[in-house]
């Protein structure tokens, strides 16, 4: 069995005086694609945000590599091997794509430098001949791509993508859905927060369904696709 990589134990996460994670755990094993799954509102992107450090969790702990990363600063979260790519992308609208990746560079734990620029353009060929467009003038897809792009020029361990699919055209999806089976076959960590099953299915080995900030299911994709009483309650399938 592989080991965990990623471990995020117990997280009570408030914005302001709410509460909207309860005690919410999951783990990642190494290679593995995990779905954090639910619906919108259910606590998805906290979770993300929580274990990259863009939010502080009041209780719990986050475990990665065996150390400790909760209450550090983001950057240093980013340094210790968590990629980020958030659900609103925040790429740089001034910048070229080019520039927008080389802005990102930085060498993963021990040196790691597997993701040069030309293998970033060969996982996600969409990119090269846009690159001395300016993002802000990137289709929805296009700036999806770019951001995961520059998560990867990091040299991360894990990489954290929070709903890549949604809003996307349907091409865009099937697109963004093979570059994840791509990256999964290189080996890369992934937690992978959805609103879609059906798009995990595919491409994601086990499942965690959060519901109103708690872990309602843990399983394996297909034990989830069985199970017809958590896919109604809590995924609206």
């Amino acid at each position: 069995m592989h080991e965990e990589v990623l471990q995020a134990q117990g997280l009570d996460v408030f914005y302001g005086t709410s509460q909207v994670l309860f005690n919410m755990s999951l783990s990642v094993r190494k290679g593995e694609t995990l779905a954090l799954l639910g619906r919108n509102g259910a606590g998805k992107s906290t979770t993300m945000k929580a274990i990259a450090g863009v939010i502080p969790a009041r209780k719990g702990t986050v475990v990665l590599h065996g150390k400790p990363i909760q209450g550090q600063a983001s950057h240093l979260i980013a340094r210790a091997g968590i990629g980020f790519v958030p659900e609103d992308r925040q790429i740089f609208p001034d910048l070229s794509v080019e520039d927008n990746l080389l802005i990102a560079i930085k060498r993963g734990v021990d040196g790691a430098d597997d993701w040069s620029l030309e293998r970033v353009y060969d996982m996600l060929p969409l990119l090269a001949p846009l690159k001395n467009r300016l993002g802000g003038q990137l289709s929805g897809g296009e700036q999806q791509m770019l951001t995961v792009g520059r998560s990867l020029m990091g040299n991360p361990n894990v990489l954290l993508l929070d709903e890549p699919s949604e809003g996307l055209a349907p091409i865009m999806v099937q697109k963004i859905g093979d570059l994840i089976d791509a990256l999964r076959k290189v080996g890369t960590t992934i937690v992978l927060a959805e609103q879609n099953l059906h798009f995990c299915l595919g491409l994601a080995d086990r499942a965690v369904v959060i519901d109103k900030g708690v872990d309602v299911f843990v399983g394996t994709i297909r034990e989830l696709n069985a199970n017809d009483d958590i896919k109604q309650r809590y995924l609206s399938v």
